[in-house]
């Protein structure tokens, strides 16, 4: 996966107005950091986005 597509899977799961804020505030357990931390310190962006899949549960849809 790469950047673009985390970011496009985000959006559509939070709204255009919400992801990006929620990307930069919140923390999730499992990095213990926020999504956009995570990304910059090189974690990859599917491991990211797995650990934003289980904290948001979203539905098998959105993985």
């Amino acid at each position: 996966m790469r950047h673009t597509e985390f970011w496009s899977r985000l959006e559509a799961a939070l709204g255009t107005g919400y992801y990006r804020s929620w990307a930069n505030q919140y923390v999730i357990g499992d990095l213990g950091r926020t999504a956009a931390e995570a990304l910059d310190a090189g974690i990859p962006p599917k491991q990211v986005w797995a650990s934003v899949w289980r904290a948001l549960e979203l539905p098998e849809t959105f993985q």
